[in-house]
């Protein structure tokens, strides 16, 4: 006869007490039986059908890029998602809706969201350090995930939150006037408000002001060549290196992620990539050696790569924060498999939010929080070594 240990006994206890979107998130390395880990495989939204508004509004414009189908219906290329919508729907993201045939997006020139930033915070470690990056957000967003940390925004509808008139000229010239180096798109995900993103971007190029694009990096190829063309830097959020777990924890697929990767790597986009480790979902060691090998493998060694802390959010509030010492073996890891930037994220204090010289292994900047203390980078060199340090320097 099976018998049960007492710990997986007093979790299996737990769990038939907790709704069952929650049970497999204490799956911590293998202890949960696997007759226990419920919950959906896919947890990928679904269009809001009837759900368009019955007249456009101020902040509505036609999207950049559909395809017309019969019968009054269009195809949303943005994403991968690809939202074929019959009139009146609503796309997965909130933002996009057929209305009489013609797809429009009601995410243009009402930001929900606007803050000042240091740009370490995007988190950007290796671009213009040390100057701001005017910040803005719209509502929605085109994936699902369960430890969302802006899911009042990113899971709304534009007409349910409090939304602001900052129409693209009007976004570069406050950026302008609190001395901000970069705009950001960024909070909830920059894509679901392409159109709004692409005209700013522009003019915000043509006024010799950066543009960040901080992302889940899941959009299509075509739209995103659109934008590398007035793009500066990325930090996209690579949540894991499973696609059963970016369908069960994100409600998305890894593959189109990947491809953006290597896209901004092959435009020569700045880019750095950030992992959130969620106990139970992305904590896999293994997991984590091969994304670092594709990193290195795919796009090479000297794009920064970000551990993150989790924290309680969102679906997940009852997972424990990712133990420190995880994400310092994971930085090992990723250090051994060849990255030569990798950094630890919410963890104050940590050895692994400064930067060292991959050469001479000095420190080279300082951070406390979003603070640098010592600045040991000249014109992009290691003043140490004279080593190259990849990156954007100059401000």
């Amino acid at each position: 006869m099976n018998t049960l240990s007492r710990r997986t006994f007093l979790i299996s206890g737990l769990c038939f007490l907790m709704p069952s979107p929650w049970v497999s998130a204490l799956d911590f390395k293998g202890l949960m039986p696997e007759f226990l880990q419920w919950g959906p495989e896919d947890i990928k939204g679904t269009i809001f059908k009837n759900d368009a508004p019955e007249k456009l509004w101020a902040w509505s414009r036609e999207a950049f890029t559909y395809t017309t189908l019969p019968h009054g219906r269009v195809q949303c290329d943005i994403c991968p998602n690809r939202c074929i919508l019959s009139k009146g729907d609503r796309s997965v993201c909130r933002s996009k809706i057929n209305h009489d045939g013609t797809l429009y997006t009601l995410t243009y020139g009402n930001p929900c969201s606007v803050h000042v930033d240091p740009v370490e915070k995007k988190p950007l470690f290796h671009f213009k350090p040390e100057t701001l990056a005017f910040s803005i957000a719209t509502t929605g967003c085109n994936l699902r995930c369960l430890n969302c940390q802006n899911w009042e925004i990113s899971q709304a509808k534009p007409h349910d939150v409090r939304n602001m008139d900052l129409f693209p000229n009007a976004v570069v010239q406050e950026a302008l006037s609190t001395k901000a180096q970069s705009i950001a798109y960024t909070y909830s995900e920059a894509s679901t408000f392409f159109e709004y993103m692409l005209d700013t971007a522009r003019i915000a190029r043509k006024n010799k002001v950066s543009n960040l694009y901080i992302s889940n990096g899941y959009i299509n190829t075509d739209p995103l060549l659109e934008l590398c063309k007035v793009l500066d830097a990325a930090n996209i959020n690579l949540k894991s290196f499973s696609d059963a777990i970016y369908k069960k924890l994100n409600g998305g697929r890894l593959e189109p992620v990947l491809d953006t990767l290597k896209t901004l790597h092959q435009q020569g986009i700045h880019l750095e990539i950030t992992n959130l480790v969620v106990p139970g979902y992305t904590d896999d060691e293994d997991m984590v050696k091969q994304m670092c090998g594709w990193i290195v493998t795919h796009l090479g060694q000297n794009h920064p790569l970000h551990f993150s802390r989790f924290f309680p959010q969102y679906k997940l509030d009852r997972l424990p924060p990712t133990p420190v010492a995880t994400l310092s073996h994971f930085r090992e890891i990723a250090m051994a498999e060849g990255i030569h930037y990798v950094y630890v994220g919410n963890v104050p204090g940590h050895e692994g939010n400064h930067t060292y010289c991959h050469q001479c292994k000095k420190r080279i900047i300082e951070r406390n929080g979003y603070m640098i203390g010592e600045n040991h980078i000249s014109k992009g060199r290691c003043t140490f070594c004279q080593t190259q340090i990849p990156g954007v320097w100059e401000s």
